[in-house]
């Protein structure tokens, strides 16, 4: 009852009390509160008053206190109260008309074709990798931790805040394999991009000869080719499960250092231990449409951070435990979590309809843009795919 009415329990014994005492009497019940509230009343803002200012004048709790003509105290009471709510506005891609039509092709390609007239159901992708690069720094320019009361702010420092270490990796993820016991974790590993050199000359770090570690200065696209035949397909051939998909297909975004399925060089090389290799061209614009920019980088990244390597070595190494360290449930959530964005994609009626069908009545459109239900999405994706 305290969860239901938002009361406390002291509240309710005193009203069960009252009620029992009445019913011993004979009497009415008495229900109505005893509370008076004789202090100040609550500032009650109309929802109207921020909606109708250019977003620019309401970016911080100043100016909204100076929107609403109130102390900068009780606007933060609003937001405590949940009246007013924080954002923080994220910069989209702008995706083109062409675009929205690659998208949508794209994701009715993973639907199973029997199943489009009643629900819609995708495919098991487990013949897919998922390839992608990203920088990793050493550090980050601030960093929250949490002190004790008495404990001392660690000193960080670093040559230039603009120039901080970083490596590049090139990370390859499939599909999870697990039904009630995990077989296969989907994680085939992340590649540095460095090289092994020897040192030219002593220092008080090293001698004369060491090998060191440096990041790649310019992967092209000559390095990426050799990582792909080199690292990838090995790995793939050893980490793979041997009952799968005879043919594998490589998504990749559209980078100009990026190799196609018809590189000469990489036809050489592409069918090797009963399995063919094809390179695969994510559609432009959409990083959300990776497994590994959608949420497993962020993820890897924040768990590196906790390590906080100090030279290129430990970067290494803390990246590539991170990512071992790594749940399968993890892996697992964020294809399901793809799966469902697709699925919004596709609910755009916008992008399904008007884009590949332009003839179809404008009021038709607009009503089916309101209308979320399933039935009549399914009738969408039909119509689209056909």
């Amino acid at each position: 009852m305290t969860k239901k009415y938002g009361i406390t329990h002291r509240t309710i014994r005193d009203l069960w009390k009252r009620a029992i005492q009445t019913k011993e009497a004979n009497k009415p019940y008495i229900v109505e509160s005893k509370y008076k509230n004789c202090g100040r009343k609550r500032v009650v803002v109309p929802p109207n008053i921020l909606e109708s200012r250019p977003i620019g004048e309401h970016t911080c709790i100043r100016d909204v206190a100076t929107c609403l003509d109130l102390a900068p105290s009780t606007v933060w009471r609003l937001i405590k109260r949940g009246e007013i709510k924080a954002h923080s506005n994220p910069l989209h891609l702008a995706l083109t008309d062409a675009n929205k039509i690659r998208r949508v092709e794209w994701i009715l390609s993973l639907i199973q074709e029997d199943t489009i007239q009643r629900h819609p159901i995708y495919k098991v992708m487990y013949d897919f990798i998922h390839i992608d690069e990203k920088w990793f720094y050493i550090t980050k320019k601030t960093q929250r931790v949490y002190l004790a009361h008495e404990e001392k702010v660690p000193y960080r420092a670093a040559k230039s805040s603009k120039l901080i270490p970083k490596a590049m990796f090139l990370g390859a993820v499939t599909r999870p394999r697990c039904f009630g016991q995990c077989t296969f974790d989907g994680k085939t590993e992340i590649f540095p991009f460095i090289n092994r050199v020897a040192a030219q000359r002593d220092s008080k770090n090293r001698p004369r000869g060491s090998i060191e570690i440096k990041p790649t200065e310019s992967v092209n696209q000559e390095v990426y080719r050799s990582m792909l035949i080199k690292q990838l397909i090995p790995t793939i051939l050893r980490k793979l499960p041997s009952k799968g998909p005879s043919i594998i297909f490589i998504q990749q975004d559209n980078s100009r250092v990026h190799i196609t399925n018809d590189d000469p060089i990489w036809q050489q090389h592409n069918r090797q231990g009963g399995l063919t290799f094809i390179l695969t061209q994510q559609h432009p614009n959409s990083p959300d449409c990776n497994i590994l920019d959608l949420g497993l980088f962020r993820s890897i990244q924040s768990l590196m951070h906790k390590k906080m390597p100090k030279n290129m070595t430990e970067l290494i190494t803390v990246v590539e435990d991170a990512f071992r360290e790594l749940h399968p449930k993890t892996l697992t959530n964020v294809w399901i979590l793809l799966q469902h964005h697709l699925s919004e994609i596709l609910k755009v009626k916008v992008e399904a309809v008007a884009f590949l069908n332009p003839n179809r009545d404008q009021q038709q459109t607009q009503a089916l843009t309101k209308n979320e239900d399933a039935t009549q999405t399914t009738e969408i994706i039909q119509e689209a795919y056909d």
